[in-house]
């Protein structure tokens, strides 16, 4: 994918302004979500029993909530202007960056078949607690070292579908809600230097957080001397509200604070 934004990567109000416009291009793409919560166990359960006679409602009323998981189709997100070519395949992408741990928990699977996809590399990137992306440091206003690798990685999914990637919770600059960026590649090779190289890349998305919890992660220490005013979920150009389907991850505390950090799971279905 070539990415013109990348010839000038400037973190600015003008490179989001043509995030957003890209983001508002349907692109086709699929993502899956399975859905076992009650809501949409009883919706799914619940047209089913209308349809029947009285004591055969009753038997599909008494199926477990986890026998109506759906599959929700969704367009895809934006790449944006700090993506980076041939990036480590490491499970832990932290490099010693200060910040409350995330483990993440992606799975990815065919959105024709809900089979779990295998040997696919989940990558991705996003921006330290300051919001300062590696490869770009300084444009979020902080002066740090920069090696053009931290917060940047991905791995092979197991035969579940499964890849498990160790990071922190990211920070926030100018203009975007707090999120990450992820791709999904299949048929990559691995190379002698530990990064991968060809292959098809089938889905670009994005990852969000509740803000209630990123409101309690960015009174810890180093998110609190970030001073760039915050952009919600709510007021973000490219987040549209669409909860798991468009990235929002579900996310378990490690701890009994924020500072401990967190778990974030997802199901990301990809047309493969």
């Amino acid at each position: 994918m070539t990415d013109t934004s990348r010839e000038h990567p400037v973190p600015s109000e003008a490179a989001e302004a043509a995030e957003a416009t890209k983001a508002e291009t349907p692109l086709g793409r699929r993502t899956v979500l399975f859905a076992a919560g009650a809501t949409v166990a009883s919706l799914a359960v619940g047209a089913a029993a209308a349809s029947q006679e009285p004591a055969a409602a009753e038997a599909v009323r008494a199926e477990p909530a986890a026998a109506a998981a759906v599959c929700t189709l969704t367009k895809e997100m934006t790449e944006g202007p700090y993506y980076l070519d041939g990036q480590l395949v490491r499970s832990d992408i932290t490099e010693g960056k200060a910040g409350a741990p995330l483990q993440l928990a992606l799975t990815v699977v065919d959105s024709s078949t809900c089979a779990p996809l295998s040997g696919a590399l989940v990558e991705i990137w996003h921006c330290d607690a300051l919001g300062e992306y590696s490869g770009f440091v300084g444009g979020n206003g902080h002066n740090e070292p920069d090696d053009g690798t931290f917060l940047r990685g991905g791995v092979l999914t197991n035969a579940s579908g499964l890849a498990s990637i160790t990071t922190i919770y990211p920070g926030w600059y100018r203009g975007r809600c707090v999120h990450i960026h992820v791709k999904v590649h299949t048929g990559v090779t691995l190379t002698s230097d530990g990064s991968f190289t060809g292959g098809n890349e089938i889905h670009t998305g994005q990852l969000f957080f509740n803000e209630t919890i990123t409101t309690a992660v960015g009174k810890v220490s180093p998110y609190s001397t970030n001073t760039v005013t915050r952009t919600t979920l709510t007021q973000d150009s490219i987040y549209d509200g669409g909860g798991a389907s468009s990235g929002l991850l579900t996310l378990t505390a490690l701890g009994s604070t924020a500072a401990s950090g967190y778990s974030g799971t997802l199901t990301l279905g990809v047309d493969a």
